[in-house]
């Protein structure tokens, strides 16, 4: 009976932050059926400037993970004050570090803005102000996700998602900004979903506080920002590659392309975000549970159904948010999608690692990531650029390529886990 309660409440949370990131996402997808009146040239820039701020994110990536796991163990009066310092000290640290990102921004302004063919260097600066919140909004999120506050979780998607839409609507169809007004209605859901988060978690930064042991805080963060940073890298970093290395005006149709296959991963973050406290939980108790293999079973049916459908009918999701000149890009979507499908399951699989502290595969997922960058340096410059669709799709394919390494790896150290706790057991 305990099982059913258990797997039934599993779902519901998933099903509630599936139908609440469904929706806030559908908004982040309405953000480009607005966006996409811009010039081609603009939208590229546009959608290569976001992927920058997933990687301007990374250094506090692993903040989304940290304070879900100090919240999930946050029981009694001394842990409570250990996290409201945390937090507070946190979002001190990360200011410190966005100025640094500022300053190099200032002396390297001009090769950002070559390398990115970028017309208005307010779009740049824009982004660049844009990332402090990005960074701080993983502390608010992994709060809600600790103490599995699912609901208000849920909500902080949807709400950022329409303030964002409702941004872009306001500023870029009314008033006629570009890329730059563009990175205005991002800024504008972020404060949204800022404020939400901040109010509901107030009792993990106001009151009474313990101080900051850094070396030991920073132990379990590195690893966790590194981990989950490597996940962010191979799902952001293709559309900047494409973005310098192809004609400006042709970027906007691989953004669109990108934009469906980057989708499917929102799709099915949800499952990995209600098993992660559940897992720390677990490692915590020392109880057996098949959360990850529901959330195993749930992302891969969701991704390759989704993959399925894309292969159909590729054109349906471009006419969703496009116009017919994006149509030309259909091609380009199954690609996408399918090479997508293997970074969802892997994502699933990081998480569990993560959650259950087995660090040494943080490792392995750098030199991939790294090894990724490398690959699409190459394959970016040397795609075949009289042929849009064939350059394109080589580009997809290293993505597919690393993603299917990095399933591999997590497997390897998830076999390996189980084994040394099959082992433990027995002793």
């Amino acid at each position: 009976m305990e099982q059913r309660e258990s797997k039934f409440k599993f779902f519901y949370q998933t099903g509630w932050i599936a139908v609440a990131t469904a929706l806030g996402g559908a908004f982040m997808y309405a953000v480009h059926m607005v966006a996409k009146d811009m010039p081609k040239s603009e939208y590229g820039v546009f959608t290569a400037l976001l992927q920058v701020l997933n990687l301007m994110g990374i250094p506090a990536i692993g903040l989304q993970s940290v304070f879900a796991q100090q919240a999930a163990s946050a029981v009694g009066d001394a842990a409570h004050q250990q996290l409201v310092g945390t937090v507070r000290s946190v979002m001190k640290g990360i200011l410190w570090i966005w100025l640094v990102m500022v300053g190099v921004l200032v002396v390297a302004q001009q090769y950002v803005i070559d390398s990115l063919q970028v017309a208005n260097p307010a779009a740049l600066w824009m982004t660049a102000v844009v990332g402090l919140f990005a960074m701080w909004m993983p502390i608010m999120s992994g709060l809600l996700q600790g103490q599995q506050s699912f609901f208000w979780y849920g909500l902080v998607s949807i709400a950022g998602g329409f303030a964002r839409f409702l941004g872009v609507v306001i500023i870029v169809r009314l008033l006629g900004g570009w890329a730059a007004g563009g990175m205005t209605a991002v800024l504008f859901g972020l404060i949204i979903s800022l404020g939400i988060g901040a109010w509901q978690n107030r009792a993990c930064w106001i009151g009474a506080a313990q101080s900051i042991n850094w070396r030991e805080w920073l132990g379990r963060v590195v690893p966790l920002t590194l981990g989950a940073g490597a996940t962010l890298f191979m799902m952001s970093a293709d559309m900047i590659f494409v973005q310098k290395y192809f004609d400006r005006n042709e970027t906007g149709f691989y953004a669109a392309a990108g934009m469906i296959g980057r989708a499917l991963v929102f799709f099915t973050a949800p499952v990995a975000a209600v098993m992660f406290p559940k897992i720390v939980r677990q490692a915590a108790t020392g109880e057996k549970s098949t959360v990850l293999l529901q959330a195993l079973g749930v992302t891969a049916l969701l991704g390759m159904g989704a993959a399925l459908f894309c292969t159909v009918l590729p054109e349906f999701p471009l006419r969703l948010v496009y116009d017919k000149t994006f149509l030309k890009v259909a091609p380009v979507v199954p690609w996408f999608v399918w090479c997508v499908v293997p970074l969802t399951v892997a994502n699933v699989l990081v998480n569990n690692l993560l959650a259950r502290k087995q660090f040494k595969v943080v490792p392995w997922l750098i030199l991939l990531a790294g090894g990724y960058a490398l690959a699409l340096q190459w394959r970016a410059s040397t795609a075949d650029k009289t042929d849009l669709i064939h350059g394109f799709s080589q580009v997809v394919q290293m993505l597919g390529l690393f993603s299917l390494g990095m399933v591999a790896i997590c497997l390897w150290f998830s076999l390996k886990n189980k084994q040394n706790s099959a082992a433990d057991q027995a002793r």
